[in-house]
């Protein structure tokens, strides 16, 4: 069964279009199917898990180590002003996404909002991002596994996971949505254990021996050990673990009640980084020396050895695995999905927007696991040049696409008091005053990125590859108009002849 690219019309300059209608692809789904194709398979508790576990990435347990090693405990502060960010920007994303599920979800929004170009762009940039990931976690897995059974090479691991994961995805979105039930519940089961296990031992009680206090936070240097500009070296470290937050808006338009869906998601966001991030964190902070190098090498299972809890590090394997495997299983998911929206929009080849019989976008999965596998080459055989380069140019995605949101959700809140007020069932808090103030925050951070030695090779490549895309988007929006009239063109002589 295939998806024809839906209609549209981006309007002069980029003026916003209004919010699509019941009957416009991405309105929601209808009888088991959205209105794009897509099969609205994510049941309930897939998106409740998905949201939940979004995240909670493998970053969290292995880079966390640089971050505190960087800002002693004041990355506490890190975290809480990054997860405010992302609170601010998933309730901006959320307004937008109840009125409107769709595919693209941010993508097509900055389409409707902003202007063709800033779809295009922001779509495959956040296309690119997600298939370097792929490269990424399927590296990480196989290092993980050579590491069990050293008698099969990492590459083959690696090749292993990939084609696993792309065959879950390809079956159906509710296999996707199975597995990525259970990966992230085997992320949030070990996070709320070790938080329950440090709160204990932080009191004195067992597993501790004696209370720890608050000596760790405030001795060793200092809570701010490296000065107060240590929290924002510390937000550029943290920054880029948050990115999988927006996931389930995605996911939404392939389930039952996507609205419904959104909104809880959204609603959770404050105790869901609460909690996990910032929570673990403070637990990792307060019962060892932030300065420990077994803290800079593996946080998590510092603190578990520090308790005697037995195979610690095995345990911790277990779930960065888990957690590798989940970014990858999303990874592809999201790729795939961006590609199918930006099929469906013209912004893409017109065969990444079909679907096949189990309502799955196969050859916007088929093209996105194929530039993971190049990557993942690339991994191995050009490490630190031509896989450098991709992960540096990728790097700062995270901040576009939070930036586009923004600026988004300003045009798109006028549209929608203007057309269908009925629909902002999710409203941005104080809008548009905090809009503003998330804006000029990411404008900061980005600028600070640009001051940072360590950051700005990877702005300065972001940059590159972002203007690069943007230009590509302005060249064949500019064709587009010849097109269209060379084909009405076209059509009036076969109609005289």
């Amino acid at each position: 069964m295939g998806a024809h690219p839906s209609p549209r019309s981006p309007g002069a300059g980029g003026t916003p279009t209004g919010v699509p209608t019941a009957g416009d692809p991405g309105s929601g789904p209808a009888g088991g199917q959205s209105q794009d194709g897509l099969q609205a398979g994510l049941k309930n508790r897939h998106l409740s898990m998905i949201a939940i576990g979004g995240v909670i990435g493998a970053g969290l347990f292995v880079g966390s180590g640089a971050g505190i090693s960087a800002a002693g405990p004041g990355i506490l502060l890190s975290y809480a002003l990054t997860g405010l960010l992302v609170v601010l920007v998933m309730r901006m994303l959320g307004e937008m996404a109840a009125a409107s599920p769709a595919s693209g979800s941010f993508s097509a929004y900055a389409d409707r909002a902003l202007g063709r170009w800033a779809g295009f762009t922001i779509g495959w940039l956040y296309w690119f991002f997600w298939s370097v990931v792929l490269a990424v976690e399927a590296t990480a897995a196989g290092a993980i596994l050579t590491g069990w059974v050293p008698a099969v090479p990492q590459w083959a691991w690696a090749l292993l996971v990939m084609i696993v994961l792309t065959g879950t995805n390809l079956v159906s979105v509710g296999s996707f949505g199975e597995f990525e039930f259970w990966f992230a519940g085997i992320k949030v089961v070990a996070i709320v254990v070790f938080i329950v296990v440090g709160a204990l031992a932080i009191f004195g009680l067992p597993p501790g021996d004696h209370a720890a206090g608050m000596s760790n936070l405030t001795g060793h240097g200092g809570f701010l050990p490296h000065g107060p500009g240590a929290i924002l070296s510390g937000m550029l470290l943290v920054v880029f673990s948050f990115m999988g937050s927006e996931i389930v808006t995605l996911a939404a338009g392939e389930s039952p009640n996507p609205v419904q869906a959104v909104r809880k998601a959204v609603n959770s966001v404050i105790w869901r980084i609460a909690l996990f991030y910032i929570g673990s964190i403070a637990v990792i902070v307060t019962l060892l020396p932030w300065n420990d190098r077994a803290v800079a090498k593996s946080p998590y299972v510092a603190v578990l050895q520090s308790l005697d809890i037995p195979y610690a590090g095995t345990v911790m394997d277990v779930v960065v695995l888990t957690a590798v495997l989940s970014c990858l299983n999303s990874g592809l998911y999201t790729a795939s999905r961006m590609a199918f929206s930006l099929g469906q929009r013209g912004d893409a080849p017109k065969s990444f927007a079909t679907v096949n019989k189990g309502g799955v976008p196969a050859v916007a999965i088929w093209a996105s696991v194929a530039f993971g596998f190049i990557a993942t080459i690339f991994s191995y055989t050009s490490k630190d040049t031509i896989f450098q380069f991709l992960l540096n140019s990728s790097g700062a995605v995270a901040l576009f696409v939070w930036l586009v949101i923004c600026f988004s959700q300003l045009r798109m809140r006028r549209t929608l008091e203007r057309e269908t007020p009925e629909r902002l069932t999710v409203r941005m808090w104080l809008y548009p005053w905090l809009t503003y103030a998330t804006i000029g925050l990411i404008v900061f951070v980005v600028g600070y990125m640009f001051y940072d030695p360590d950051g700005r090779e990877q702005m300065v490549l972001s940059v590159v590859a972002a203007v690069v895309v943007l230009a590509v988007g302005l060249i064949l929006d500019r064709r587009r108009p010849r097109e269209r009239a060379a084909d009405e063109s076209a059509a009036k002589v076969a109609e005289r002849a």
